[in-house]
């Protein structure tokens, strides 16, 4: 059984679902050490003292997963002095963008055809596998930089759920945390105060009413059955999580030996 950590993480003001991931236990009875792995969504809207915490916590790199258009979106992140900033964007810029264009602006209908009957959770799941086997040079240069210098860390993209949430999870597999433990942290983002807000355009209420919102919770949620997904995928398409960090992602035993020792208690 999972131990729960009790948490005494700051509500931020302009930075939602923030943590740290440290104290999840590994399979061999290690803990990830406080203060060197912290998660969130993007960091444009932080306020003065939102800024001020980042910077209190010593972080040698930020990794931004947002593509060009979340960042449009979005805005830059807050400029923290001497903190490396790496943009290393997991989604294409063109993926999805009618898609995402009818989630902001769609009539009920359209939303129906796209995401009703389950067709925005598979979305989900088949966005969740293609970021396992699409994208090892990206978890491949994240994991190195870790080996290298790189802590402590902060990883974001815009909700701190998928792309984040995903990149934390190899990070975790591979100093060998349990997977229950990822999959208990990686639902935390479901938290109210963590959420990413919805947008959408228009200020006519149907914009917001229940059933959009049932419709668009798939994409807005964090879902065990996604976060299953790519662990799945990383089994069928691999065999294990050794061959699959050692072959998909080039990472030696020597330098997951020093990743550990960075991370780990």
């Amino acid at each position: 059984m999972t131990q729960q950590i009790p948490s005494t993480e700051p509500e931020l003001a302009g930075v939602r679902n923030f943590r740290d991931v440290g104290g999840l236990p590994t399979v061999d009875g290690r803990r990830v050490r406080h203060g060197v792995l912290f998660r969130s969504g993007h960091l444009a809207h932080a306020t003065p003292e939102d800024a001020a915490f980042l910077d209190s916590l010593g972080l040698h790199t930020i990794f931004d997963f947002r593509n060009a258009a979340d960042q449009k979106l979005e805005g830059p992140d807050v400029e923290l002095p001497g903190v490396r900033n790496v943009n290393l964007p997991l989604s294409d810029p063109a993926d999805g963008a009618e898609f995402w264009k009818m989630v902001r602006d769609g009539d009920l209908d359209q939303l129906r055809g796209i995401l009703a009957d389950g067709k925005g959770a598979d979305r989900m799941i088949a966005s969740y596998r293609s970021m396992v086997t699409d994208r090892t040079a990206e978890h491949s240069r994240i994991l190195h930089s870790l080996v290298e210098d790189s802590v402590p860390a902060l990883m974001h993209c815009a909700a701190g759920k998928d792309r984040a949430g995903l990149s934390v999870a190899v990070t975790l597999l591979a100093v060998g945390v349990e997977r229950e433990a990822i999959v208990t942290d990686y639902l935390k983002s479901n938290e109210k105060h963590r959420r990413y807000k919805v947008r959408r355009s228009g200020s006519n209420p149907s914009a917001y009413s229940p059933e959009v919102m049932e419709l668009l919770s798939p994409l807005f949620d964090a879902r065990a059955e996604y976060l299953t997904a790519a662990f799945d995928t990383i089994d069928a398409t691999w065999g294990d999580v050794d061959t699959y960090l050692e072959q998909g992602l080039r990472l030696t035993p020597e330098a997951r030996e020093r990743l550990r020792e960075r991370l780990l208690d």
